[in-house]
């Protein structure tokens, strides 16, 4: 397995060091246009691998010809969000980066899966489909699964629980009108309307909305990327171990919930092939209206870009 990560910022860098410590590729390369920024940062990963007992061999390039025959490129490039901005307002600019790094991707890895992190991020991944003209399944999105992390750690934190006993999912676009589903949250077994009232339920549901928001509003010259990364590691994981884990994440629907020639995140079989198997569940027509919602905001941002 190789793996190509594009961008060599905080996300790309922290997610190759994840690749790297658990091993999820033979080789991992990190790209980036900055001379020196993804060597440096490679060579002093691939310096740790004697420290952490890992096999994974690690390189930094500004050359797109390093990373032919990738079996996966994950595109993390773009510019971040500042305090003020929402995912939004970073399209023109990053509509550009994206589409251009797909172009070069796709020359010498015509074979690859791509998964696109670039905000805003249900458009990107949208801008790297069409561009790529790749079969819908090798082209996805990492959303929901940062989402409904943000989303659990705030009920742990509500509850004063374990993490690891929240389940919970996250639908629909990756930004302020994201849907998420407390019907379908249980901690423990137990439903989450059993243990928290509706008030607190409602606050924690908008606080994961403005997740993104609230970090970037704290680091002021930046956005998440711890939280982030390990997001991507996950799906990464179940693709290389074709673990075929149920996941959240942004993929092109063709008729499912209603939608069609759109990206949205749902639930969706993740393995060896990518996309495997896109899940639709029943929603109640307050989900569902919030849902056509968050659909309609992301077709406001594609609508905005020249494809």
């Amino acid at each position: 397995m190789k793996i190509t990560v594009v961008g060599a910022g905080n996300v790309g860098a922290t997610l190759a060091q994840r690749i790297v410590d658990r091993e999820l590729a033979n080789e991992c390369v990190l790209i980036d246009i900055l001379e020196g920024i993804p060597q440096g940062k490679a060579l002093d990963m691939w310096e740790s691998t004697p420290i952490q007992g890992t096999d994974c061999y690690v390189y930094g390039t500004n050359s797109y010809e390093d990373t032919a025959n990738s079996d996966l490129v994950v595109i993390t490039a773009g510019l971040p969000r500042k305090p003020g901005m929402s995912r939004d307002d970073l399209l023109a600019k990053n509509f550009e980066i994206v589409k251009s790094v797909t172009e070069q991707a796709i020359k010498y890895s015509p074979n690859s899966m791509l998964l696109v992190v670039s905000n805003p991020l249900d458009a990107m991944v949208y801008t790297a489909y069409k561009v790529s003209g790749f079969e819908p399944h090798r082209v996805f999105g990492m959303a929901g699964v940062l989402d409904t992390a943000r989303y659990r750690s705030f009920i742990a934190m509500e509850l004063k629980v374990s993490t690891r006993d929240i389940q919970a999912l996250v639908l629909g676009g990756h930004g302020d009108s994201m849907v998420p589903l407390p019907r379908y949250t249980m901690v423990g077994g137990i439903p989450l309307t059993e243990l928290l009232s509706q008030e607190r339920i409602e606050a924690i549901v908008e606080r994961t909305r403005k997740g993104g928001g609230e970090i970037v509003s704290l680091l002021k010259t930046g956005s998440a990327y711890y939280a982030t990364s390990a997001a991507i590691a996950e799906m990464i994981e179940s693709i290389v171990k074709d673990k075929k884990r149920i996941l959240p994440c942004s993929v092109y629907l063709q008729g499912e919930y209603g939608f069609k020639d759109i990206f949205l995140g749902v639930p969706v079989k993740l393995g060896k092939n990518g996309v495997e198997q896109i899940f639709e569940l029943k929603l109640t027509e307050e989900e569902k209206a919030a849902l056509e919602n968050s659909a309609n905001a992301v077709k406001n941002v594609i609508a905005k870009i020249n494809l």
